[in-house]
């Protein structure tokens, strides 16, 4: 089976096709300047498994125009889809695995829209239009919010009046669920441990979003991020944790223009509101030692991290491994070694030399006499989000597990 993974942006289209059951690349891309004419012209970024790459430009006024560029390039490299997946944000409570979208599912994804604005209606409207120019075509939407769906009601639930709770859907629900559940799987194999018996704090580092995960024994316990992915780790533009009164008194300070709160917090704070620079934090670590600026960020930076890295290790008990992933996670050891000095009394100790040392994933950079493993591993959210569509429609072939997998209600409803 060969399942085409997209991943939806404002402006771009990721795409990466994969076969099953070999999980063999055969293509990869991106769409970009997909939209209104910009400076320069749309294209296609396109490379193939035989490393025969292309840059192909086309009139791309929407994603459903830059959707059939891509169906163009792979039909000329003979490469057809047998079935498309995709990246979703936010599935909200409803959507606790991945799902077949019929017209009874988009309908009720479109309804969690106000749950995440910016990124679930391209991805809607790019469903609807892959329905539309390919309606043979089964896809499946596989949600960053899922992993999360195991954590206990008393991790995600916020302390304002049940009544708000329930109108509203204001509860916790974690992201960058499809990263943490992949490395976490990735890791147990490497540690030789069955996955129901495998517990751990996942860190995923990216350049732009950042959060920490709980796991124990496989599932999620809590996630650093909440009811959006504005709660947690100081992020690229992202403040992260704020008193909630602080967000009132920007109302006040803005009289009242919500949509400006949210660009500040959102998209003006982080390491680049703390900077002043940049918001990419291997820029302020180059520069750190000779400004106070850029040094007090970094401090900034590396706390917040290793305050949940602590609360995390208690919530685990007894972990099996810490894991940094994603651009900053993988490739700056500076950062990962600054997280992870002054856990001795978790029994975590990172080795230094090992750690500057590392030109290969997987790796552990653990001391020699570290109880705890510290694994850096590749995260690969395409391949985990193929994994699942190739998953659900085998078994959904094979009629071996119930329909409600198929959907989106969890087994037990």
């Amino acid at each position: 089976m060969n399942v085409l993974v997209f991943n939806c942006g404002s402006s771009s289209l990721k795409y990466r096709l994969i076969t099953f059951p070999a999980e063999a690349e055969r293509a990869s891309g991106e769409a970009q300047r997909v939209g209104p004419q910009t400076a320069e012209p749309a294209r296609v970024y396109h490379q193939t498994a035989g490393n025969k790459q292309q840059v192909h430009y086309a009139d791309m006024p929407d994603h459903a125009a830059a959707f059939n560029e891509v169906m163009k390039l792979l039909k000329e490299d003979g490469l057809t889809p047998d079935a498309l997946g995709h990246r979703v944000v936010h599935g909200g409570s409803l959507f606790t695995q991945p799902a077949l979208m019929d017209q009874q599912s988009i309908l009720q994804l479109e309804g969690l829209n106000d749950l995440a604005p910016l990124h679930n209606p391209p991805t809607l409207k790019l469903i609807h239009q892959c329905r539309e120019l390919y309606p043979d075509l089964p896809q499946v939407a596989v949600f960053d919010t899922a992993y999360h769906a195991t954590i206990p009601d008393y991790a995600y639930t916020y302390a304002i009046p049940a009544e708000f709770r329930r109108r509203h859907g204001l509860r916790k629900y974690g992201f960058h669920g499809t990263s943490h559940q992949f490395v976490v799987e990735e890791a147990a194999r490497i540690s030789g441990c069955p996955l129901t018996g495998f517990s751990a704090v996942s860190c995923h580092l990216g350049s732009g979003g950042a959060s920490l995960c709980a796991v124990k024994n496989g599932y999620s316990m809590d996630n650093t991020m909440g009811f959006s992915p504005l709660q947690g780790l100081i992020m690229s533009t992202r403040c992260g944790d704020i008193d909630p009164a602080l967000t009132m008194s920007m109302l006040v300070y803005m009289q009242g223009e919500e949509d400006s709160v949210e660009k500040v917090l959102n998209r003006q704070s982080g390491v680049l509101g703390l900077s002043g620079m940049s918001g990419d934090i291997r820029d302020i670590l180059q520069d750190a030692d000779q400004d106070e600026s850029t040094r007090n960020t970094a401090s900034a930076y590396i706390w917040r991290i290793r305050k949940y890295l602590g609360a995390y290790l208690a919530v685990v008990g007894q972990a099996d491994a810490v894991i940094f992933t994603d651009t900053i996670g993988e490739q700056v050891a500076e950062v990962r070694e600054a997280v992870c000095q002054g856990f001795e009394c978790f029994g975590l100790r990172i080795d230094p030399e090992k750690n500057r040392a590392l030109c290969g994933l997987p790796a552990d950079v653990a001391a020699a006499d570290s109880r705890i493993k510290i694994l850096v591993v590749q995260t690969n959210e395409e391949l985990a989000i193929a994994r699942q569509v190739y998953q659900t429609l085998t078994r959904q072939r094979t009629g071996s597990i119930n329909s409600k997998e198929l959907t989106h209600e969890p087994l037990g409803t």
